[in-house]
């Protein structure tokens, strides 16, 4: 084979290999992400899917800056991106799923002074966020 066919033999198969490894990291990616968004509806008992709008009915958004979310742009309390590493919420409880719950419900029955208000949400739609939340890494 002369070496411009070659060359050209060997870039084709380079494109097929980065192609493949493409794909199969998609894959991979795809079932991390099922296995995540799995394991925040067992820990919460919500679904992460329905997360998102409920954070918009809320008005979450206007506070926070939440990934996914379309226009949780607020800059008055702390963005929540990677939300699931951390340890505490609010400054004051372990970052717990049932904790979360609680905290989403009724902030200010856990810490009185806190700015953020009671939204009004159930504790079943809290659920529903909180599994969102925990999607967030």
């Amino acid at each position: 084979m002369p070496s411009r066919a070659r060359h050209v033999a060997l870039a084709g198969l380079a494109v097929v290999m980065v192609a493949a490894a493409g794909a199969a990291y998609g894959a991979f990616e795809y079932k991390r992400q099922q296995r995540i968004k799995s394991d925040a509806a067992a820990l919460t008992g919500g679904d992460p899917d329905r997360g998102p709008q409920l954070i918009g009915h809320y008005g979450c958004g206007g506070c926070h800056t939440i990934p996914g979310v379309r226009g949780a742009q607020g800059l008055v309390g702390p963005p929540l991106r990677q939300f699931a590493g951390r340890v505490y919420i609010g400054g004051v409880l372990a970052n717990r799923p049932d904790n979360l719950v609680r905290w989403i419900v009724d902030p200010r029955a856990v810490s009185p002074k806190t700015a953020m208000p009671r939204t009004g949400i159930s504790e079943r739609e809290a659920r529903h966020v909180a599994a969102y939340l925990l999607m967030l890494r």
